[in-house]
């Protein structure tokens, strides 16, 4: 979830690679709906959404029937400890950093179980 189309281009290559299927969004509203139609194994979540804000989407999935399920990394270009923490306490699992790259990726998926 991510409204940089290049970062969702990117993340897009990175994880079908790793034999994911995705679903891209580029908001908080059209990610909420996608995940209602079929909830993700994980989401890698833009800390500075527009529309329905990063925290926002996040606490509504967790309320979601099922929303507790999907490992969510929130990815930001910023290393703002306290809108991380802000987060983590919304319901995030982990974070990663913008730019990211496979190995950075592969790394953070094999550290919360999903690789």
């Amino acid at each position: 979830v991510d409204d940089s189309r290049i970062i969702r281009t990117v993340a897009r290559k990175i994880l079908e690679a790793m034999n994911f299927t995705i679903d891209e969004a580029e908001d908080g509203t059209t990610a909420l709906e996608s995940c209602r139609r079929d909830m993700p194994a994980a989401i890698i979540l833009d800390a500075n959404l527009p529309t329905k804000g990063s925290l926002a989407f996040l606490r509504s999935l967790r309320d979601e029937d099922g929303g507790q399920k999907p490992i969510v990394m929130l990815s930001t270009s910023e290393n703002n400890v306290a809108q991380i923490s802000e987060a983590v306490n919304a319901g995030a699992n982990e974070y990663i950093m913008k730019p990211f790259d496979s190995a950075v990726i592969e790394a953070k998926f094999a550290d919360v179980g999903l690789v």
